[in-house]
């Protein structure tokens, strides 16, 4: 005999249909004159192991919820209860469960989820043509509702809108909404996100009347003619009613256009004009942006002129709320791209909270709205049984699509749909492009997997090295033929994991070279770091996930607490609106827009004069209002009178008066030149070293007799050098990814020992007036080493130490970094320099080090990486003080400080891995190797490396004053 067992009541867990019960999906607004009631708030929550292994009598009114536990809505599950209701799990492409669609584990944790609430006492009465409607914005991944014991619905799309009509069902008092969330359902295998697996309802829950007569869904169609000057507005309803726009005297019916002169919608110009829809049953606030989006001439123009996309993707990330996002982290995050001087957002990888594209339309800023899609897994099958090749999924996929364009039709930020992310290739991509084609013609079409642009309106890569994007730029990418007549964009580039990326400034010159390169995304705008008092911020691993990707989760232009990260600054400094750069030395400097749309009337421009990185005169600067793309040569003012030292200028582009993005003073962009260049520090070697005993006595310095060894410099102890050091920390970059094609850096350096080099003295010679220290440093197991010298004179106050480095053998990788290391007391902490600053700087990343004069404690100069690696190099440093400790370096140098050492720096794997100790280690470097983005793209350019070739570098000690 044998028995089987089904349980029909979670078959829709497995169903490829998008769900069943939903109304169709509509235009989102943010508010109406209709009522609402939010049912955010404290939830009970009963999570259990399986999909099935409780009843639904718990959506029955009356039942028992008193022992449940108390969760946030919006929230996830697993980031409340202290893990007492599961854990995150993070996965970069891995599905976290059998590859087997539709189905999914057994093991499928379900969170039974229950709200009773009372319909406030001015709800308006039932009548007739009236309704309501309950409306869920985003619940992960499957979701099964009943209201007062009667079921609604289920349905799948965990980053889209679903709405129910519940007006039979509701009463005044006692309403018992229960929703039944499941983590993974067949929605699941569509949503493979490279971020964690978080189960929950995560974005807002409301109950909306709905008047006789209201609005419905509508589509607001506002063009703009850039020749005239007009923008055209036509506003389709399915409700008929009458359109209001007071500031441009409109007022028609619905279905009606009407022509009027307008000022035009762009992301530096943001012209937004208050309106409303008005119906028989309700009025419904409009904010309506005119422009006109289209490719001509093998380009992507808006109100006829190309754009130049200088954007970021953007998860939706919160380090205590997951994807639940309010209202003010939203603008936060808005405001941080506009500030750093980003003008576009891809929406990676599903549509974000509604919200999010209101303040883009607000504040101005482009968006690429992607669709809630992404299937990366199946590549480990060779794309085998991929859903969006299979018939069965396209209704899924079409739901989805829908459910996007319909929900943020109306914003006139979103200028291209994209299908979704790496999700391979299919019948069921066809589907949605075509669906989106017809169904809003005014915007273009997207998906990076499409080469051969078969559905869409640009061509897409991510990650594209350097030589391929300049090709593509000079149309010698060959392809398909409509392929080769479409403009390009990097939908995903500069990989900003860790420390980096580097190498964009580079790519921005390609962009800005050639016209077909309309510009890119960095990946990405957050890390996603999990805040956790074990490790600081959790990654991938750190909730014992059995699949993970690491600390891969983490790559972010900002921190998880949104601190702006060296990346964002340098990708401020990289796409700036304004260019300022120096005309030859003949006193003027060359002022060119870089904008799309905008003159240059909304900055004020600065001048100052530095001599040895401190300001002595400054003053405003008079800069015509300089046409998109217009350049001007500016005579500046003559310079001060001669004092002797270092000499140049900076000149600062500032916002002219308050915005609604940033204060009047901000600064958008600076440039810098050199007028006098320094001079290079000497010492005299006046002072012969004199030996005695175990000590070689040379001017203010001591050395250990054996070994060579700086033991003082006067009252300035050092330990541990200094002597060669080519080692750091390996960042992300450095040691790339395993699927990289170029070489990883990072990965030879440890196999070759750079991080346990050993030293070897040759001799110690004590002749005429110098001392000279000869060494071999070399690592175990190979042949290769670096005959070193050190040769220290002194004129009786300032040591100097000159360093030269010749290679031995065959050595077929760069270094990481060559320069000198040693210790000085625990004591040591605050650093003064000249040089650039005020941040770290890496050869391929130094565009916003500023050169002047900087100040910081040792703590102060560490980037806190999530997982910490290479960083707070400070470049370009001509002195540094330290300590009681001054250095001079010839030529520049760039120095860390910190409490630890290298190889603890290296051994660590979270924040709170490193615990200062009694040393501060210094590093002075005469080169670093560049950083590149190899975590996920091209490692640094071939002028970035830092080649193990001869060297010779020198450094004056002195004591501070």
């Amino acid at each position: 005999m044998s028995i089987r067992t089904t349980s029909s009541s979670v078959d829709y867990v497995e169903d490829v249909s998008p769900g069943s019960g939903a109304l169709a999906p509509r235009a989102w607004y943010a508010s109406s004159d209709a009522m609402s009631l939010s049912l955010n708030g404290s939830w009970r929550l009963r999570v259990s192991p399986t999909a099935d292994a409780e009843d639904d009598t718990f959506a029955a009114p009356g039942f028992d919820a008193g022992g449940w536990a108390e969760v946030t809505v919006p929230g996830h599950w697993v980031l409340q209860g202290d893990g007492a209701f599961g854990l995150p799990i993070y996965t970069n492409h891995l599905y976290p469960f059998p590859v087997d669609p539709p189905h999914v584990p057994t093991e499928n944790p379900t969170g039974d989820h229950l709200r009773v609430f009372d319909l406030p006492s001015d709800w308006p009465d039932h009548a007739e043509g009236a309704g309501a409607v309950l409306r869920f914005d985003g619940v992960e991944s499957c979701a099964r509702v009943w209201l007062n014991g009667t079921e609604i619905g289920e349905f799948k799309g965990s980053r889209l809108p679903h709405e129910f009509a519940v007006e039979q069902l509701l009463k005044p008092t006692g309403n018992v909404l229960a929703v039944r969330v499941h983590q993974w359902s067949a929605g699941s295998y569509l949503e493979d996100q490279d971020q964690w697996w978080l189960p929950g309802i995560f974005r807002d829950v409301t109950l909306l009347h709905r008047p006789a007569g209201s609005v419905r869904d509508f589509f607001v169609h506002a063009s703009y003619d850039h020749v005239g000057g007009a923008g055209t507005l036509r506003v389709d309803s399915e409700v008929a009613g009458r359109v209001l726009v007071p500031a441009l005297d409109i007022d028609v019916a619905t279905g009606e256009s009407v022509t009027v002169p307008v000022e035009a919608w762009t992301a530096e110009t943001p012209t937004l004009y208050a309106g409303e829809l008005v119906t028989a049953g309700e009025r419904v606030p409009l904010r309506i942006g005119f422009r006109t989006v289209v490719v001509e001439d093998g380009l992507i123009k808006v109100n006829g002129s190309p754009l130049l996309f200088k954007g970021v993707n953007r998860h939706e990330w919160h380090p205590v709320n997951g994807r639940a996002l309010d209202l003010e982290t939203m603008r936060e995050d808005v405001l941080l791209m506009k500030r750093h001087n980003l003008n576009a957002v891809r929406t990676s990888h599903y549509p974000p909270h509604p919200a999010f594209l209101d303040l883009c339309d607000e504040y101005g800023l482009w968006v690429i709205d992607e669709c809630d899609l992404e299937t990366h897994g199946f590549t480990e099958q060779d794309w085998r049984d991929n859903p969006v090749d299979d018939d069965r999924w396209t209704p899924a996929l079409l739901d989805r699509a829908a459910r996007m364009v319909e929900r943020d039709k109306n914003h006139p930020s979103v200028v291209i749909w994209s299908l979704g992310n790496e999700a391979g290739t299919g019948r069921g991509l066809t589907a949605m492009a075509e669906w989106i084609h017809g169904r809003d013609s005014s915007r273009l079409v997207h998906y990076e997997g499409d080469w051969n642009c078969r559905d869409t309106d640009l061509y897409s890569r991510m990650y594209a090295f350097h030589d391929e994007v300049e090709k593509i730029g000079q149309g010698l990418d060959g392809g398909t033929h409509k392929r080769r007549q479409l403009p390009f964009i990097q939908c995903e580039y500069g990989h900003a994991m860790g420390n980096g990326p580097g190498g964009i400034a580079d790519y921005q010159e390609l962009f800005e070279t050639y016209e077909r390169l309309q510009g890119g995304f960095i990946w990405e705008w957050i890390d996603h770091g999990v805040q956790d008092e074990r490790f600081g911020y959790a990654y991938g691993g750190d909730f014992g996930e059995e699949l993970h990707d690491g600390n891969f989760v983490c790559d972010g232009l900002v921190f998880p607490d949104r601190t702006p990260s060296p990346g964002l600054l340098e990708y401020k400094k990289v796409i700036e609106p304004v260019h300022i750069e120096g005309n030859g030395g003949d006193g003027t400097v060359r002022i060119t827009n870089k904008q799309d749309f905008a003159d240059l009337s909304a900055f004020a421009f600065t001048w100052s004069y530095q001599v040895d990185g401190e300001s002595v005169e400054s003053g405003s600067l008079t800069v015509p209002a300089l046409a998109p793309g217009a350049s001007a040569d500016i005579k500046l003012p003559a310079p001060p009178e001669s004092r002797g030292g270092e000499t140049g200028w900076t000149v600062r582009a500032l916002l002219a008066a308050d915005t609604l993005w940033g204060p009047a003073g901000h600064e958008v962009a600076w440039g810098q030149d050199t007028i006098v260049a320094r001079t290079a520090p000497s010492v005299a070697a006046t002072v012969a070293p004199a030996a005695d005993g175990g000590v070689i006595t040379l001017g203010p310095a001591t050395f250990d007799a054996r070994t060579g060894t700086l033991r003082a410099l006067g009252g300035v102890e050092v330990t541990g050098g200094p002597r060669l050091d080519v080692w750091r920390a390996p960042t992300d970059n450095d040691d790339g990814a395993e699927w990289q094609s170029d070489t990883r850096y990072g990965v030879l350096w440890r196999k070759l020992g750079l991080h346990r080099m050993r030293h070897r003295i040759v001799a110690v010679e004590a002749d005429g007036n110098a001392l000279t220290v000869r060494t071999r440093v070399a690592p175990a197991a190979w042949e290769v080493g670096l005959a070193t010298v050190y040769r220290w004179t002194t004129d009786g106050e300032r040591l100097r130490l000159t360093v030269s480095v010749t290679p031995e053998g065959d050595w077929n990788v760069p270094l990481p970094r060559l320069g000198v290391r040693f210790g000085l007391a625990a004591s040591a902490d605050r650093v003064r320099w000249f040089g650039g600053g005020p941040g770290e700087a890496y050869p391929d990343t130094k565009g916003a080090s500023r050169i002047g004069r900087w100040e910081s404690t040792v703590d102060g100069l560490q980037t806190p990486y999530v997982r910490p690696q290479e960083n707070g190099a400070r470049a370009d440093v001509r002195w540094a003080e330290l300590g009681g400790l001054r250095v001079e370096g010839d030529p520049e140098f760039s120095f860390t400080a910190r409490r630890w050492t290298t190889e603890q720096l290296d051994a660590a794997t979270h924040r709170t891995d490193l615990t200062p100790g009694d040393t501060v280690w210094v590093n002075l470097d005469h080169g670093q190797h560049g950083i590149g983005s190899q975590s996920c793209g091209p490692g640094p350019l071939p002028q970035y490396h830092l080649r193990a070739e001869r060297a010779e570098f020198t450094f004056v000690f002195s004591e501070s004053r």
